[in-house]
Formats: structure tokens, C-alpha cells, sequence
């Protein structure tokens, strides 16, 4: 037996938790061609060959930020110039000298990667339910999408759609999607308005286009021919026809039986939008994955759905839903031939950062392993099954043979190299082309966005996405100035010069590496999930700014947001961009001190706010193991809450500590007088364990005062290894 809490298996130098065993041996590697023996023996390899570089390298961080640390405690840091600390960095080598201009040369993309600019959702792959809705988010219903936004609404803040439908209501929508359809797939005369009558007809000996009957009439077609891409059903009375604009499909549907369709002139009921194109299966912040039990869980759900049999089952209204992955759609094309359009996400899948070490599999001595070995090779075999087994059948992923997986957490190009060493020995031995797995970039801490061009050197084969993970990044940069001075407000933090130069920078670096030709830039997660037709109003910045894909929390904002990438020409934002390197890294470097004297309020509603933040996220994630949660704020506003949001919160709050803009005392008194808050606002939640009444015996309050007291000595600001912590002390306080 182990000092952990687990039974485990000895194979060879390792041993491992009885649950993964039985799941490799027994669900994982039948059909895959690789035996349990094997696969064990070529983990215990790779951790045997580069478990001690991933220690130099965790260690390399800490050296680092000591070095950092002492500087800003100095005379000569707290006077420095950009220009000083630049050189101070170049010194200590956080900062690496810059090699000549490349262009990536990556193989096997497939076009939702490549070509297609999108929306983007990450999801917990713990939980069956959301993990299949986002695989099945790549298309959605735009008039439901905006008759429950009010995206459609004259008014600035539409109240909530009342329980009985809204005809007048529905009758917005219907006009603002007919205008839509005019901006982006236009016809030669008149309005989709007035169409009476959609249907297919020859276009030549060998083509067909699209025939619409206005109501005077008239008879058009679609002004570029190029935009029809299919149909379904009779020619003269299609059930869907496909269109196509900016490397986006959307489906109109036709059914004048329906209850929308009877109604409408040409028996329209829907215009299904391609949305989630790409989906994040997540096995990092999102998630709540603590022993070896957890990540067992977490990586049937990652197997069943590479083979396309995941499940769920859940009561809705009175009902119980069983939920599966969507298979593929068949249309006739324009040539009359039949062709088949996928009906899902193309998955990714972020593993666990380099500095997460797992009980899952121990070293003879007991020592535990990286996670992000274990998740190397598991995720990489399960994925196997839909690169030649039976998932490839129905329900193929990548069409292109690739596996790919986003890198978060990375610091600098040293870390990106061992990955991509990392990725090539777990090729080898599980018999894959090289590069089949490609890697996704996370551009989130500070030490990477500094050196992006070198660690996109390093991954040149590979890298296949890169992106603005705002909400980390802001955790590290507090972290990393922690000895300078008390961090910038949450609020203040947003207009800090370093911030934008941030994005604008990921973006001119991914354009001129050559990384949007291949793959994706990305911009962070919208974290408001009720404020719909506020995301709709203001997300348009990131496809403008050369992004093509942008995050966020639910299908029906995906919806929503797919609209901006029909209205934006991304690629044309991006080939503008080439050649041009408009920020400074200098800008970059500024660090967002506190640069004003608050008053005892102002301190007290940051500290407030920053609580509420802390517990409504940290309690969940304790005591029930969620580990992305939409958390109500102070101002009742719902938020999503993950780990980078937890980061920039107990960051901020022990920064101000550490500057003496608050007391430990006054800390505490406010935490408990927002634990009453967290605990209102979660009352009949099943499950929930209230926290104020007796703090002492609440794990959820102890861990989230622990994370603000331990913030400035946890490496990099991290909040896995507490929280972790808390979460088995839970789980044993539970059991």
C-alpha cells in the first residue's frame, strides 16, 4: 500500500492506481494494437528519461522569480526603466535573444483549424453532459439564440422572454434574421423577406442553384452562386438548404407544418448556424480532478468520446434526456453529388501544466509522477481509437489523422521544447506518425508572452493554436511585480498599457510566424454568460483585432458570436497584418502597480469583491469537486469562474497584503461577512455546504483564506496545489 489513499498495481518501476489500471487494460487498449504491459513500460520510460528536466525546468521558474523578487526589492529595481529592467531580464535569462525570421510548417491540419474562423468552447471533460453538448455545438439555432438574448430587441436591456411565447417578439427575430441573410448571403433581387418560395434548380448540364419566388412574382437567385453548398430533401421543396459565407455554413429549414414555419412566407422555421467549430475538452481549469479516482473518470469520458459512445443522462422538465454525440448530416451539393457535413466540434484537448504532479501512478519509491506525462500518453492512446479504430468509423474527429492538444501553463521556449521532446518520444512508443500530435500554445503566462516567437520556433512542426488567455496572464504579471508594489484594481487592470500591447502582440507574432495560415489565434473567454446581447455588442472586437477563434461559455453565445465571423473578413484582418510589428515589448514589460491612493472604501469594496469571488468559486470547487462554475458576484451579476479567475483574485488580495493596503484581521472579517453572501445566494443549491455559520469546520472557507494568506509564496501564483489539498481533506471529511 501507498501513503496514498489508493489501491495500486506494480508494473515494473511503477505502480499504478488499481482504477486506471483496470481502465487501460480492460476499456482502453483493446483495438488499439498496444498491450497494458507495454504501454506502462514506455511511461515508466519516459518518466525514467525526462522526469528530472521537468524538475530543472519548475525549478528554473523559481530561480527566476527569486531573482525578479530581489530585484524589485532593490533600490536599482524600484527606480529601473523599462529599458533597465529589460536588460536586467535579458541577464538572468528570462528573457532569450531573438532568432531570425520562420515561418511555421505544420502538416495534417484539418480546415476547422486551418481555414475556419469560429467561436470556441471549453468545457470540463469530467462531466458527460457538458463535454457531449459542446461536441455537439457545432451547429445551432439562431432564432433561438436570438429571441432568448434579445439580441432582436429595440431596447437596451430587453427583460427575460416571458414563459409563453412572444409572437411579436418571434416576429423581430424573423426580420432582424432576414436582414442578416441580406448583408451575407444577399440575392440577386429583392429581400429573403419576400421570398415565398426557396427551391433547387439546374444551373447548367451539370449544376443547380438556388430558386427563390418573391411575393410580386419575381424570381432570383442567390447573387454569388458560390455561397449555395447544398440541400436536403426534394428539389422543389427542400427540407434545409446549405449556404455558405466566410468559411461558415448556416442551414435554412423548411417545414410549413411546424409552428413557426406554417406561419412564415416561405415556411422558414430555423437558420441552424455552424457555431463551435472547435471545442477544448478540458482536463485542466475547468476541471476538479484530484486523485487517481478523478482522473480515471475523467479519461473514460476522453475515451468513450473518441469512440463515439459517450452518454448521458439527465431530468429536464419532468423528463429524462439520454444525450449522445450527433452523427453526420448528408447533403446533395451543387454538382448533385452526395456529400457529408460533420455535425460536430472538432475536439481538442488541454492537458495539465508541467508543474501538476499526479497520485494516479506512483515511482517504486513513492514518489508521485507528472500529470502531464500520464496525460501525454493515456489521453494520446484513447485518441487512437478515432485515428483507426471503431470511433474513426462514425463519429471521426480528426480527418487529417492529427491529435490535437492544447499546452497550457508553459513559461518560456525551454518549456515548449520539452513538450514538443515530450510529445515525439510518446509518438514512438505508441507507434503514431511524428507530429501527429500537434500543440496548442497557451499564451498565459508572462515569461512566454515575452519570448512568443521563440517558443513558436521551438513547436514550428506542431503548433497549431495560440492565444490571449487574459485571465492567467493577469495572475502571473501580479505575481511575478509582487515585490514592487500593491497590484492595480481588477477594474484599473483592464486599462493597463501592458494588457493591450498583450493582445495586439499574440496576434502580430501568430500573423508574422505564419501561424494563421495553419492554425488558430485565439482570444480569451467572455465571463458574463446571462449578458447575451451586451457579448454581442462587444465581441466583434476580437475577429476585428486578426483573432479567429474567440472563447465562450455556452452553445448559444457560440451562436451568437458566430454571427461576428460572418460579418468580419478575419483572414483579411490577419494577411493585412504581415510584415507589421506595431507593439513594443517594452510596453509589455510595464508592470500594473497601484498608481493612486484609494480610500478605505474603495479598498474595502476590491477586497469585497475579490472575496466573493474567491469563495463562490473556491467552495464548489472543495467541497462538491466543480471545477468551472457560473458564480454570482456582489452585484448579483453570474460570472464563469474557473482557476485563472481564482488566480487573479488571491493574487491581488496578497499583493495588497504584502503592501500593507490591508490587514490580515481585516481579511478575514471580510470573508466572513461575505461567506453569508455565498451562502444566500447558493440557498437549496443540492449539495451546498454553508460556510458561515461555523467557519472553523467549513474546508471550502479554510481553503479560500488559505490561498489569499499562502498567494505570495505559491510558485507562479498557482492555486492547484492548495486546492487540491482541500479538495481530498474534503473528500475524506465527506466520505
Amino acid at each position: 500500500m501507498s501513503k496514498h489513499n489508493s489501491q495500486y498495481v506494480d508494473e515494473g518501476s511503477l505502480k499504478i492506481s488499481q482504477c486506471l489500471h483496470d481502465l487501460v487494460a480492460q476499456e482502453i487498449t483493446p483495438g488499439t494494437g498496444i498491450s497494458p504491459d507495454s504501454f506502462w513500460k514506455a511511461l515508466a520510460k519516459i518518466v525514467e528519461d525526462f522526469g528530472e528536466n521537468n524538475k530543472q525546468l519548475l525549478l528554473k521558474r523559481d530561480q527566476l522569480q527569486a531573482k525578479i523578487d530581489d530585484w524589485y526589492a532593490s533600490d536599482a529595481g524600484i527606480s529601473a526603466s523599462i529599458g533597465d529592467s529589460r536588460k536586467f531580464l535579458s541577464e538572468i535569462g528570462y528573457l532569450v535573444k531573438e532568432g531570425p525570421a520562420f515561418k511555421v510548417e505544420v502538416e495534417d491540419v484539418d480546415r476547422e483549424i486551418s481555414d475556419v474562423s469560429a467561436p470556441q468552447l471549453v468545457v470540463p471533460v469530467d462531466n458527460a453532459r457538458y463535454a457531449l453538448n459542446a461536441a455537439n455545438a457545432r451547429w445551432g439555432s439562431l432564432y433561438d439564440a436570438l429571441y432568448t438574448s434579445g439580441v432582436a430587441e429595440p431596447e437596451d436591456e430587453p427583460a427575460p422572454p416571458p414563459e409563453k411565447f412572444d409572437w411579436q417578439r418571434g416576429k423581430r427575430v424573423i426580420q432582424w434574421v432576414r436582414d442578416f441573410l441580406d448583408r451575407v448571403v444577399p440575392l440577386e433581387n429583392g429581400s429573403h423577406a419576400d421570398v415565398v418560395q426557396y427551391a433547387i434548380v439546374p444551373a447548367g448540364r451539370r449544376t443547380l442553384r438556388v430558386h427563390a419566388t418573391l411575393k410580386s412574382g419575381e424570381h432570383t437567385t442567390l447573387k454569388s452562386q458560390g455561397q449555395f453548398a447544398g440541400f436536403r430533401g426534394l428539389m422543389y421543396e427542400p427540407s434545409e438548404i446549405l449556404l455558405y459565407n466566410n468559411g461558415l455554413f448556416m442551414r435554412l429549414q423548411f417545414d410549413r407544418n411546424s409552428f413557426i414555419g406554417k406561419k412564415d412566407l416561405a415556411g422558414v422555421y430555423d437558420i441552424s448556424m455552424e457555431a463551435a467549430v472547435t471545442t477544448i475538452q478540458d482536463f485542466e481549469d475547468a476541471v476538479s480532478a484530484v486523485d487517481a479516482e478523478d482522473k480515471t473518470h475523467a479519461y473514460r469520458n476522453w475515451l468513450n468520446l473518441m469512440k463515439g459512445t459517450l452518454t448521458a443522462e439527465f431530468k429536464k422538465g419532468g423528463k429524462v434526456i439520454k444525450r449522445s454525440l450527433n452523427a453526420d448530416m448528408e447533403f446533395t451539393n451543387p454538382y448533385g453529388m452526395l456529400t457529408t457535413v460533420s455535425a460536430r466540434s472538432m475536439m481538442l484537448v488541454r492537458h495539465v501544466g508541467i508543474h501538476m504532479y499526479t497520485d494516479a501512478v506512483l515511482t517504486k519509491d513513492g514518489d508521485e509522477i507528472p500529470e502531464g506525462f500520464l496525460d501525454a500518453m493515456v489521453i494520446s492512446l484513447c485518441a487512437i481509437h478515432n485515428l483507426s479504430g471503431e470511433g474513426a468509423k462514425s463519429f471521426a474527429n480528426s480527418r487529417c489523422g492529427s491529435i490535437y492538444v492544447v499546452k497550457p501553463k508553459l513559461h518560456g521556449p525551454e518549456e515548449v521544447a520539452g513538450t514538443v521532446e515530450l510529445f515525439a518520444r510518446v509518438e514512438d512508443e505508441l507507434g503514431l506518425k511524428r507530429n501527429t500530435l500537434k500543440i496548442g500554445i497557451m499564451d498565459e503566462e508572462r515569461r512566454t508572452t515575452a519570448n512568443l516567437k521563440e517558443c513558436i520556433r521551438e513547436a514550428r512542426n506542431r503548433v497549431i493554436f495560440i492565444n490571449t488567455g487574459f485571465l492567467d496572464r493577469t495572475g502571473d504579471e501580479i505575481h511575478t511585480m509582487m515585490n514592487l508594489g500593491p497590484s492595480t484594481t481588477k477594474d484599473q487592470m483592464k486599462q493597463e498599457a501592458w494588457l493591450h500591447a498583450y493582445e495586439d502582440w499574440n496576434v502580430e507574432v501568430g500573423v508574422n510566424t505564419g501561424v494563421y495560415s495553419v492554425g488558430q489565434i485565439g482570444k480569451g473567454m467572455w465571463t458574463m454568460p446571462d449578458l447575451m446581447k451586451a457579448m454581442y455588442r462587444v465581441k466583434s472586437v476580437h475577429p476585428e483585432a486578426g483573432a479567429n477563434t474567440a472563447w465562450v461559455p455556452s452553445p448559444t453565445l457560440a451562436v451568437l458570436h458566430a454571427l461576428h465571423y460572418h460579418q468580419v473578413n478575419v483572414v483579411s484582418i490577419q494577411r493585412a497584418k504581415v510584415s507589421k510589428k506595431n507593439t513594443k515589448l517594452e510596453t509589455i514589460l510595464q508592470p500594473p502597480v497601484l498608481g493612486e491612493e484609494l480610500s478605505d472604501e474603495e479598498i474595502i469594496k476590491e477586497l469585497e469583491n475579490n472575496a466573493q469571488s474567491i469563495l463562490g468559486y473556491v467552495v464548489h470547487w472543495v467541497e462538491e469537486g466543480v471545477g468551472c462554475s457560473k458564480i454570482p458576484d456582489i452585484n448579483e451579476i453570474n460570472l464563469m469562474e474557473d482557476r485563472a479567475t481564482l488566480r487573479i483574485s488571491s493574487q491581488l488580495i496578497a499583493s495588497w497584503l504584502k503592501h500593507g493596503l490591508t490587514t490580515r484581521d481585516q481579511v478575514q472579517d471580510i470573508f466572513k461577512r461575505v461567506a453569508v453572501i455565498v451562502d444566500n445566494q447558493n440557498q437549496g443549491t443540492e449539495g451546498y455546504r454553508p460556510m458561515a455559520k461555523n467557519h472553523g469546520a467549513s474546508v471550502g472557507f479554510k481553503a479560500a483564506l488559505e490561498l489569499v494568506f499562502q498567494g505570495v509564496e505559491s510558485p507562479n501564483g498557482y492555486t492547484e496545489p492548495l486546492l487540491h489539498k482541500y479538495r481530498r481533506m474534503a473528500k475524506v471529511h465527506h466520505s
